[in-house]
């Protein structure tokens, strides 16, 4: 970036000078194009800075998009066991029409909380952009939805949220509210395929419909 942006003064700084001297206006013919080229490298190293900071998640003013994520706790901490259940986020964003809306999940979370249930909810790391502009973290979602920090994740970028949500089932030996099947998920995580252990859901007529939630009967195939 520095050696274009020389180039551009010294060749601005010829350039004046051509001008200005009547026994140098030879060296306009020189001058002027060099401004120009370097002009042009200048534009071409600024858009290239432009799209390393794009790729890293940094903005321009410095900032970025994503911050760096400290050492996390498991979702839920580390309290007692209560009747917890998993909601798969980036899958219920969409059970409206297909389009993503936090307030469809708002729905789903409040009727697992009247079902007695204590939901935890997973988002992909582009959450934010489906519903906004920019990236939303999990304190900020975690207020948008009325529940505590430490029960809503949003996975690092470039992670898929899908082995986040079925380690957390598993550790906590509970099921996952989803409409999605983890096909390419069932040899990691067989109980995948167990009936009642994906909870499937919607809306219909504006009306939130959702599966079952209590555990299957033990023995059940």
């Amino acid at each position: 970036m520095i050696v274009p942006v020389l180039l551009f003064v010294l060749s601005v700084w010829g350039l004046a000078v051509a001008l200005a001297v009547p026994d140098l206006n030879d060296f306009v013919m020189l001058a002027g194009p060099c401004a120009a080229a370097s002009f042009f490298l200048v534009l071409r190293a600024l858009r290239w800075r432009a799209q390393d900071r794009r790729a890293t998640g940094d903005r321009l003013d410095g900032r970025r998009d994503e911050p760096p994520r400290p050492p996390r706790k498991a979702l839920f901490g580390a309290g007692r066991a209560q009747k917890h259940i998993i909601v798969d986020g980036s899958n219920v964003l969409h059970w409206n029409a297909n389009q993503p809306d936090l307030e469809t999940v708002r729905l789903v979370v409040a009727e697992l909380v009247q079902r007695g249930l204590t939901p935890g909810v997973i988002f992909d790391a582009n959450v934010g952009y489906k519903i906004g502009d920019r990236y939303q973290d999990d304190a900020e979602l975690a207020g948008r939805l009325g529940l505590p920090a430490d029960r809503v994740l949003v996975v690092p970028k470039g992670e898929p949220a899908d082995d986040y949500i079925l380690r957390a089932a598993d550790r906590l030996g509970t099921r996952v509210v989803t409409n999605d099947r983890y096909r390419d998920w069932a040899e990691a995580h067989p109980r995948v395929q167990e009936p009642g252990y994906l909870i499937r859901g919607g809306m219909r007529d504006g009306q939130l419909w959702l599966n079952d939630t209590r555990p299957a009967p033990q023995g059940r195939n």
